[in-house]
């Protein structure tokens, strides 16, 4: 009995010194990976760069919210013009106002059609994106947009390209910021369009969480 019991006891102390060296090494592994990749502030300078590239390559004139203001919210589109949101980092050109009203306070739906590219370190963009514009999805997105005042918080539905790219029902939030610019209708011919530079903050879960910027393309239309 006490052989049997001695033989048990050391059988346990075995199995638990296994499992414990077995999450040290975890862990070893965990901290070494760490300590090869990159610092989140190495991340978010390679992203300014990226942005700063790409808006070299693509030869767009930046002008600031006052100069946006005092153009009556619009961009000159002929001649690139981009504003830059201090405060998110969004770029912003208005292609199309829309033939819509100003959003009122409460809830609506929005279809959303749109280009999605990640912007890469030389400043040209990833081929492997979304493009629900050319087609490739039957039917726009939708997402369900709540306004009070100036705040904005909206969720994508369920069957969408977006929710299963990114397993997320979550709206990016430079996404929402141009509907406080535009004219949003229902007619297809009058959609509103945008085009945005976003930095990780205002992207996509993946953007925010990979730390890379994206380049979009969108339309929207209320969807009644």
């Amino acid at each position: 009995m006490i052989y049997y019991f001695c033989r048990e006891f050391n059988r346990c102390k075995m199995k638990k010194l296994s499992i414990i060296l077995m999450m040290v090494f975890g862990l070893g592994i965990l901290f070494q990976s760490c300590n090869d990749g990159k610092t989140y502030a190495e991340l978010k300078e390679e992203e300014r760069e990226a942005i700063k590239r790409f808006i070299e390559l693509n030869e767009i004139k930046v002008i600031d919210e006052d100069q946006f203001a005092e153009q009556d919210s619009l961009t000159n589109v002929d001649a690139n013009e981009y504003v830059l949101f201090e405060e998110t980092g969004v770029y912003m050109q208005v292609v199309e106002r829309g033939n819509g009203d100003a959003l009122e306070d409460g809830r609506h739906e929005i279809l959303v059609r749109y280009l999605e590219e990640q912007i890469v370190s030389d400043g040209t963009t990833d081929t492997l994106s979304l493009n629900t514009v050319a087609n490739l999805y039957a039917h726009p997105d939708e997402f369900i947009l709540t306004k009070q005042d100036k705040t904005l918080s909206a969720s994508f539905t369920a069957n969408g390209a977006m929710y299963a790219a990114h397993s997320s029902a979550y709206v990016p939030s430079g996404w929402l910021l141009p509907l406080n610019y535009l004219r949003v209708g229902r007619e297809i011919a009058g959609r509103a369009k945008i085009k945005l530079i976003l930095p990780h903050g205002q992207g996509t879960a993946t953007a925010s969480g990979q730390v890379f910027p994206c380049y979009y393309e969108i339309t929207y239309q209320l969807s009644r």
